[in-house]
């Protein structure tokens, strides 16, 4: 990647404002973009584009090439009359305040299906698309899933719970219309998405998408390509994936994802894993790998177990996966257990790793998060969308604790040559901001609850955490203001980005 100084803000598209219960591809994502541009911000970060699956996450998926149509923009439906207005004004999306997953679950499925009935699928688009099989397995994969009562593929009737092409084909000639109704998400989704980004493209803005590391078991994935993942006879998992025990929990993380056979895949030259990477980087600029660390070494958990505590490091396929592909636009994520390995997997790739401000004032000296221990190739962040707001993390510091952190702050912004303020916390929170502008870090990305000074409420998520709080932050319109907007224009300014 060229080493230019850029700046961004991280926000997913379900966070937008808008009147339909969830942030989409509408005017407001236009409007976001206009807001960048304006603020002479050149990135915008978004989560993961794939459906949300268990707990309402992106990182959970039903399929990993799949695109979540909960973000299709209803208003383009009405304008193309696809859908009547007066349908949709008596539908329940929620209050808007927060993403009520529940009633968008029924709602927008419902447009969507009253929008194919009046769509002509004959149109030769659309035809070009199907054939072109991008949508296939997400289309096929929904196509059982709904005729099973959204049951997972092991608990389906047997001659479907082992795919085959003779099943695949079978199950599409007799749910064409099905079959082809989920293509037309994935279409309708891929044509309101080009547009946009291509808006963003003529305004200078690059986006930063981001591919989660693993799958969820319930997915067309392990499904039709179990092969590629740990897996016994019966297709139960061997291991699940998480992580080891540390100072947030005594019992670690157990995701309960099925973790991968890298000797297949590698047999295969990778070319499953290589195809999520090549499809995602169609629709953004710059992709964040999630969970780096793993392609050196996993940690993996006997399936069955009660926590994380008893698993075990397991090699990955370290640097030969990434050979061929070394010239791509990736972040790697490489935050967690880091070691060794991972240190020299990040010198072999030569990928930008992420430094996290939230992390950097523990009074280490050496704490790589802190940028007077930055080098060029890294990309800054105050958090990311798994970290507490910093206006509340801040605010949460225990008063005997507090001084002893703003020195830290203090030494920092010395080496950055600018004063920080103190006064409140809101100061303090301005001033980690300008810290992350002014560093070394040719990358520098601030999550939106940040700029807003935001509390804890508008955390987008808690970890091994599974709760309505997660995933259904909202920002409103009347947070983009001017005075934000000149105020980042001063930071890109002064930090020459």
């Amino acid at each position: 990647m060229k080493k230019e100084r850029k700046a961004g803000i991280l926000l997913h598209i379900t966070s937008l404002p808008g009147k339909y219960g969830i942030g989409s591809l509408g005017k407001e994502a236009y409007e976001f973009v206009d807001f960048l541009s304006e603020s002479n911000l050149k990135l915008w970060q978004i989560l993961p584009l794939t459906p949300t699956g268990f707990g309402d996450s992106p990182y959970a998926s039903f399929a990993s090439n799949g695109l979540n149509y909960y973000m299709i923009d209803i208003e383009q439906l009405i304008e193309e009359k696809l859908i009547d207005k007066r349908v949709v004004d008596n539908l329940d999306f929620g209050d808007g305040k927060r993403v009520d997953y529940d009633k968008i679950y029924k709602t927008k499925t419902y447009c969507l299906r009253e929008a194919f009935t009046k769509f002509n699928v004959n149109d030769l688009d659309f035809n070009n698309f199907v054939m072109g099989g991008f949508a296939t397995d997400y289309a096929l994969y929904m196509t059982l899933k709904f005729k099973f009562n959204n049951k997972p593929w092991y608990l389906w009737p047997d001659m479907y719970k082992n795919y085959s092409k003779e099943v695949e084909e079978l199950v599409i000639k007799e749910n064409e219309i099905e079959f082809l109704f989920w293509v037309f998400t994935q279409y309708i989704f891929t044509k309101q998405w080009n547009k946009l980004h291509y808006y963003a493209q003529s305004k200078n803005v690059e986006i930063i998408g981001d591919i989660p590391l693993y799958v969820s078991y319930d997915s067309v994935d392990v499904w039709k390509y179990s092969k590629y993942f740990d897996l016994n006879e019966a297709k139960e998992m061997n291991n699940v994936a998480g992580c080891p025990p540390d100072a947030f929990s005594e019992d670690g993380q157990l995701w309960g994802n099925p973790v991968y056979n890298w000797q297949t895949l590698k047999e295969d030259n990778y070319i499953w894993w290589k195809n999520r990477i090549n499809n995602t980087l169609k629709y953004v600029d710059i992709l964040r790998i999630d969970h780096f660390r793993a392609f050196d070494r996993f940690y993996a958990i006997k399936n069955g177990s009660e926590n994380a505590r008893h698993g075990v490091w397991v090699d990955g396929p370290k640097f030969d996966f990434f050979k061929d592909i070394l010239d791509y636009k990736i972040i790697a994520e490489d935050l967690g257990v880091i070691d060794d390995g991972v240190r020299t997997l990040m010198k072999e790739v030569k990928y930008p790793g992420m430094k996290i401000l939230e992390f950097a004032f523990d009074g280490n000296k050496n704490n790589e998060h802190k940028p007077s221990n930055y080098e060029e190739n890294c990309v800054c962040y105050t958090g990311t969308h798994d970290n507490m707001p910093l206006y509340q993390y801040v605010k949460d510091i225990k008063a005997a604790n507090i001084l002893e952190y703003v020195s830290d702050i203090a030494k920092e912004a010395v080496l950055l040559d600018f004063d920080i303020k103190t006064n409140t916390t809101e100061d303090i929170v301005w001033s980690i901001i300008e810290m992350a502008f002014r560093s070394k870090a040719f990358m520098t990305i601030i999550p939106i609850q940040d700029f807003l000074c935001q509390d804890g409420n508008s955390r987008m998520n808690l970890p091994s955490n599974v709760s309505t709080s997660n995933w259904s932050y909202r920002i409103e319109k009347q947070d983009l203001t001017i005075e934000l907007s000149n105020r980042i224009k001063r930071l890109v300014e002064v930090s020459n980005r």
